[in-house]
């Protein structure tokens, strides 16, 4: 392709009229639109103006929860509730039998939020040694049995096993 340039600095031949129409052409609309496009490119945003730190409101004082256990006999009743649902198919809700098979006695220490601190064996029954196994993986498998931090310390407790001929088992917590 030739140059314009040369073209029209030659002056010469029949397209030199139209080649000086182009170099008008450039000179009166197309520079003037570049100049302009050139202007047009948007501006960079302003600088963020600085952020003045405002000193920290303190933490509102934690709300007991709604449904906590106002006392160690509510905590009780609702622990044993947790140990029959969490144990649906080792445990029975309905009358005691006569004879019971064994009555393990355990006694379950708490951490704040009613996990498990310790769980120490309070009486082993004569017969079915084994069921004192069953109700302390019964407990481990129902925890946590929610927050205690409210109740009085120690937070311990003590539940008795009912356990019938067919090794199932009742929270006497919730025989009574």
């Amino acid at each position: 392709m030739r140059c314009i340039e040369t073209d029209i600095a030659a002056g010469s031949g029949p397209a030199a009229p139209a080649r000086r129409t182009s170099l008008a052409y450039l000179f009166t609309i197309a520079a003037p639109t570049a100049w302009l496009a050139a202007c047009s490119s948007p501006m960079p945003p302003p600088a963020p103006a600085p952020v003045t730190p405002r000193p920290m409101a303190p933490a509102p004082a934690p709300r007991p929860a709604a449904n906590a256990a106002r006392s160690w006999d509510e905590y009780r009743v609702r622990a044993a509730q947790k140990l029959v649902s969490a144990n649906a198919t080792i445990t029975y809700t309905g009358s005691v039998p006569e004879p019971l098979l064994a009555i393990p006695v355990l006694s379950i220490e708490l951490n704040g939020d009613g996990s498990i601190s310790k769980i120490e064996v309070m009486r082993y029954p004569s017969q079915a040694k084994d069921t004192t196994q069953i109700a302390i993986d019964a407990v481990r498998r129902a925890a946590p049995f929610g927050d205690v931090s409210r109740l009085p310390k120690p937070w311990k407790y003590v539940e008795t096993f009912l356990f019938d001929e067919n090794r199932k088992f009742k929270p006497v917590t919730l025989d009574r």
